[in-house]
């Protein structure tokens, strides 16, 4: 004979092909667990037709369960429940922390499953693990945003007058030996210089320097018989952390050419029309008479 159609087994379902209804001695049939229910690990989800025209005896296989653990910022799963599908309720499972992080003992790094088939809560079990105090720089800063914790960055910066040299920036990270260091070491803060001043003609730099840095100045001087035009002092400014002069030197420019330079008052000039004459003071005739003189008249010839 043949078994009738297969029993209802409680959270699953037969797999059946449609329309059997009969199914001969040594027939098997295999079940699915209904939607929300998964299979325990260990019992058969199948029945067998017996010679007696029976079907084998089957457990409840289905249950409910809790969904995979949940994976965590600081932590992973140990291997043992990596591999595991089925979290019954009251299940617990255990995590390792993830690299960069060290494990906080006051605190439980398991979780369970809970009736309502979720997992209970989390607590942050591992914790950062820490670089080393970075230090100062001289004629510099240490910028620290957050903490100095791993993943955390740094940021380097230099007084005014001052170049960088090196890195502007560090992050806290886990190295292949497996302690906690700076990706990058600190940099220096390197005085910034200006280039050396330009000499003038006929002129000198009073008391000179090898160097001259962030507000120096430079004051020029003229030889004797040289008077200095422009800016006596020019100021060593930094822009870009590079070193720039405030301005042009000076000249040294030569007495003489300097009065030659100057405009001269000039005198008034004198027109001469021409044509005309200066006019001259008039003066009248004069007749002087000398006495027992006559003014001689026209002479008359003698008759006899």
């Amino acid at each position: 004979g043949d078994c009738s159609l297969p029993p209802d087994v409680p959270n699953a379902h037969p797999i059946l092909s449609n329309g059997v209804k009969n199914f001969p001695e040594g027939s098997t049939v295999t079940y699915k667990c209904n939607k929300g229910f998964v299979k325990v690990p260990g019992k058969t989800d199948s029945v067998v037709c017996l010679s007696n025209n029976q079907w084998s005896e089957m457990a409840e296989f289905c249950n409910r369960n809790c969904d995979v653990p949940p994976t965590l910022r600081f932590a992973l799963l140990k291997k043992s429940f990596s591999i595991q599908n089925y979290f019954p309720e009251g299940f617990t499972v255990e995590y390792e922390c993830r690299q960069g992080y060290r494990r906080d003992h006051t605190l439980s790094g398991k979780l369970t499953c809970l009736e309502n088939f979720t997992w209970s809560k989390s607590e942050e079990f591992c914790k950062k693990k820490s670089c080393a105090t970075p230090g100062n720089i001289e004629y510099g800063h240490v910028s620290i945003t957050t903490d100095i914790l791993y993943g955390a960055s740094i940021f380097f910066s230099c007084n005014m007058g001052y170049r960088l040299v090196g890195a502007d920036s560090s992050f806290c990270y886990l190295s292949p030996n497996g302690t906690m260091e700076w990706s990058n070491p600190l940099p220096k803060c390197e005085e910034i210089s200006c280039p050396e001043p330009q000499g003038i003609r006929n002129g000198t730099i009073q008391n000179p320097q090898k160097t001259y840095v962030n507000q120096q100045s430079v004051t020029y001087q003229c030889n004797e018989g040289f008077t200095l035009t422009g800016e006596h002092s020019i100021y060593c400014t930094v822009k870009n952390d590079r070193g720039e002069w405030s301005g042009p030197p000076p000249e040294c420019k030569e007495n003489s050419q300097i009065s030659k330079d100057i405009p001269r008052v000039q005198k008034p000039t004198m027109a001469n029309v021409p044509g005309t004459k200066v006019p001259s003071t008039p003066h009248k005739p004069t007749i002087v008479n000398v006495p027992g003189t006559e003014a001689a008249s026209t002479p008359h010839k003698l008759t006899t």
